[in-house]
């Protein structure tokens, strides 16, 4: 017979009760930068194509580029590709079986994200610098 009081009971485990680690929010992360690293490489792609179509085309295609949005897209990727590559080899410590304790899951969580912004801050110093 079916339970009448299911429809009163929240599912488990629910976003609302349930607070993700920040393990899990790293690694949904990783899946989301690795496919909004997309974006910047679209606009590379278009913007090196257009270089070899025409003038026009290419004028164009640097004006998004050099443009706000163009920042953006571009500054954003190169935290995502920061971000994905850190990922990656914190996966590869993972892989070998190191760094599997709730503790060093919390705190490599932390460096991820923490050598993320460092590294994507020193690369816009590094650029503008020269």
């Amino acid at each position: 017979m079916a339970d009448v009081n299911r429809g009163n009971r929240p599912l488990s485990p629910h976003l609302q009760v349930y607070r993700l680690p920040l393990a899990a929010i790293t690694s949904i992360m990783t899946r989301i930068t690795g496919h909004a690293l997309v974006a910047g490489i679209v606009l590379i792609t278009w913007w090196l194509v257009a270089a070899v179509t025409s003038p026009g085309a290419f004028a164009c295609a640097d004006w998004v580029v050099r443009s706000w949005l163009g920042f953006i897209i571009l500054t954003g990727s190169m935290w995502a590709l920061w971000y994905h590559l850190l990922a990656g080899l914190r996966h590869l410590f993972y892989d070998a079986g190191y760094g599997m304790e709730i503790e060093q899951a919390q705190k490599s969580s932390q460096a991820l994200i923490a050598g993320s912004v460092i590294l994507a801050v020193l690369t816009l110093i590094i650029f503008f610098a020269f």
